[in-house]
């Protein structure tokens, strides 16, 4: 099993980065997402909190081997579910791949909270587990696993600079606007 973690702050306030989550793609930094469906939304009545479930499109490069040893193709699904709760300012996401499952996994988790050293500033958490589920062949496991921590590292940090542009430009509109005559 591999775990990947990661902390960063975007500064930006928790509200703007919220809304900044839904513009994220397209995004020419993240070309490996192709398609987003939204499931489900709903806004739970009495609590106030927002409940979304997508589906991605990917397309994932995977070594040759891996195709070879396991099937499938360059496509591939992930479901994601946030909650967003507008009260506490806390938003939560976790995916997983619906794509070669039976094979391995990859969960997520994300949160975003304002910061406690600065209320114009979000802390992002994101961490993943990955576990290859065929204990028959270790070696075989440990490589996918392997490949997988990296492929999810490189995407990871190509999504970070995806949405630092998406928050600047999000915020550059949003000044334009305030300095726009009425």
């Amino acid at each position: 099993m591999h775990f990947v973690n990661q902390t960063y702050s975007y500064d930006h306030p928790w509200s703007h980065v919220v809304i900044g989550m839904w513009h994220k793609y397209p995004n020419p930094k993240c070309t490996h997402v192709v398609s987003i469906d939204v499931v489900d939304r709903s806004v739970d009545p009495r609590t106030g909190v927002i409940r979304t479930e997508r589906v991605l499109g990917c397309k994932q490069k995977a070594p040759k081997w891996i195709v070879k040893l396991f099937g499938g193709s360059e496509d591939a699904f992930v479901r994601e579910i946030s909650f967003i709760d507008p009260r506490i300012q806390n938003a939560t996401i976790t995916s997983e791949n619906l794509s070669l499952s039976q094979f391995a996994t990859c969960l997520e988790q994300i949160t975003y909270v304002p910061s406690p050293t600065s209320g114009r500033s979000t802390s992002f958490t994101q961490t993943a587990e990955i576990q290859a589920r065929m204990a028959i062949w270790r070696s075989a496991a440990d490589g996918l696993e392997k490949w997988m921590a990296q492929r999810f590292e490189q995407n990871a940090q190509l999504g970070k600079l995806a949405f630092t542009d998406v928050l600047r430009r999000l915020w550059d509109e949003r000044e334009r606007m305030r300095a726009a005559p009425a």
